[in-house]
This record gives C-alpha cells, structure tokens and sequence, in this order.
C-alpha cells in the first residue's frame, strides 16, 4: 500500500478505479469525478494497491473519506474477492484513527470495526413510473396519485407545471442552497452550506456534469427543486428543497414523480435516498442498502469507548423523552 495525493493518480489508474467501480460501486459517490471535484477545495490523498482505491481527507491524526461530511456512501474501491489490513491503513495514511459513517456493508476486513448499521433506502425506477409502481409500497403507490392530483390543482391556481430534468442554471443552483440553508435554519439542524466550500463543491459537479439539477414550476413559480449527483445508472437524491408558501399542494412529491417519470429518458433505473428517517424516505422506497458507522483505531479501548459512547446515544434517541431532548439540543445550538 502506498499514499499518493489524488491530483498524481495516472490515467491509467483512474481507467482501473472506473473500471472497478462498475458493479458494486456504481453510486456516484465512488466516482472519479466526485473526488476531483472534492479535491479541488480540500485535498485528498489515496491509498493505492493492487485493485484498490481508498480516497481519503487527512487532518492530523484522523483519516475520514473524501467528501465528508457529506459522502452518503463511503469505502475502498476494491476488485472482487481483495482482502486488505484495517492496520495497515492506519499506518500508511499516518494516523491513528480512519472514521466512517456511510460506509457501505460488506466489507468483511472492516467488519470488526463496525459499530452501528443503517438502512440507506433506495427507489427502483426501471422502466420509468409504471414500473415503480409494480414494486412501490402501497403508501408510495399513494403518494404518487397524491401527487398526480396536486400537480393538476397546481395547474389549475398557479399556472402550467413545467419541469426541467437538467437545469444548467447557476441562479437555479444558489436558490437551492438559499432554501436548503433556510430548512437547517428552521429545524435548527448544523448548516451544511455555512461552509462557502460546500457551496462551491455543488457548482463545480454541476459544471463537471455530475450534478443534476432539477426544477418544477407552477407558472412563474418554483414549487421544488433537487440538486443531485448522477452516474451511469444511477441518482443520487442529494438535497431537495421546496417554497414553504406552497407546502400545501406537497411540492416536493410533485417533484420527485416527475423525476421518476423522466427516469427512462435520463437513462436511470435507481434513485438513492441517502440513510435517513425521513417519512418521504420510508413511503417512497422499495429496497435498501445498508451502510455503517465506526472507526478503525490503533488501540482496542478507544474502540470499546465508541461502542459505549454509540449505545447510550442510541439509548436515548430510543428513549420516551427523546422529542424533549432533541428540543433542549436545538436551544443551545
């Protein structure tokens, strides 16, 4: 195993890294282009081996994969059956501890490692919205003629509803961020775009061309929006956003069937919806994947007091009084 900064990776090596990450690593979090463009603003170093590729954010004695926070699946890019050292990666980056909290299951080395497993849902969106509607749940079947009705009632008090599967449109970019930076404000969640670098890495992928930015209007009025990563088969639903003036006609589901619909044309067959509790999530899925939580670390009692430390907070989200205390956060954030 050896360390090199992303920007010396040959041609030849980002040929390999494409070519394993076909099958198994086909979210666009495992492409090329999604690091490069990380790269960009921080830099990002890569373990390199024979059929693997480890792409990694450095800060002083913590390795963390490229693109976190953020990254909503996370792990080495490995040919089939590579078996490597948890270790030994320690000790090639140079440091102590590599954390992770999307790493997607099924990496047997790092099993050990593991402290938590969450479902990441996802959308089978073969053959366009007929076909999801074979596979959907019947609250997702019921969403979408939800859906259906409120884009013509839309219609009816707003305006034609016209949707754009791949705006281009840089002003169409920041009023994204403005809504979501609004959306964090109101929930009193960490503001993902108070960093002018995350703001920037979202409109160098959507000039890269692995961003895809979505629009749906009623007349001259944004209903919602979607900025996303897109490759090859694949979408990532990255984030959403929607006018809370217009909350009532349930914009981002009008959104989201429109996506689907245009599923085919785009060449799509899957959305991934990113690990999260959100009802939408729940209704709209028809599979998951699993992803994970730990860190492998030089030392077995640091460990052990992650797992402790995991538990109890998992204790307490379980907890009667968790809504309370989700509460109490908020005030002192």
């Amino acid at each position: 195993m050896r360390l090199v900064p992303f920007s010396s990776l040959t041609p030849t090596q980002i040929d390999e890294w494409t070519a394993l990450r076909e099958s198994t690593w086909d979210s666009p979090y495992f492409d090329p282009s999604y690091v490069a463009a990380v790269d960009v603003g921080r830099p990002v170093h890569v373990i390199v081996d024979d059929g693997f590729f480890l792409p990694l954010h450095i800060a002083g004695s913590t390795a963390t994969p490229a693109g976190s926070p953020g990254a909503d699946f996370q792990g080495p890019i490995t040919s089939p059956g590579t078996r490597f050292s948890p270790k030994a990666l320690l000790t090639t980056a140079g440091v102590k501890a590599f954390t992770f909290d999307h790493l997607l299951d099924g990496y047997p080395d790092l099993a050990p490692w593991v402290e938590e497993r969450r479902p990441s849902p996802y959308m089978d969106v073969t053959d366009g919205l007929d076909g999801y509607l074979t596979r959907a749940a019947k609250s997702g079947k019921d969403k979408m003629s939800e859906a259906r009705r409120l884009t013509n009632k839309a219609t009816r008090d707003l305006g034609p509803v016209t949707f754009v599967a791949a705006s281009q449109d840089p002003a169409d970019l920041d009023r994204v961020i403005e809504l979501k930076r609004d959306q964090y404000s109101s929930t009193g969640a960490r503001d993902h775009f108070a960093d002018r670098y995350q703001r920037e890495l979202l409109h160098r992928l959507l000039g890269n061309g692995l961003g895809l930015l979505s629009t749906v209007h009623a007349g001259p009025h944004l209903l919602a929006a979607h900025f996303g990563m897109r490759s090859g088969e694949v979408l990532h639903w990255w984030f959403p956003v929607y006018e809370q003036k217009f909350g009532q006609l349930s914009p981002g589901w009008i959104l989201l069937r429109e996506v689907v619909m245009a599923a085919p044309e785009l060449g799509i067959t899957r959305i991934d919806l990113g690990r999260g509790e959100d009802d939408y999530k729940r209704r709209a899925m028809t599979g998951s994947s699993t992803v994970c939580i730990g860190a492998v670390t030089a030392g077995g009692l640091r460990t052990t007091m992650r797992k402790a430390s995991r538990a109890a907070i998992s204790a307490a989200k379980a907890s009667p009084i968790a809504p309370q205390l989700r509460s109490i956060v908020r005030k002192f954030r």
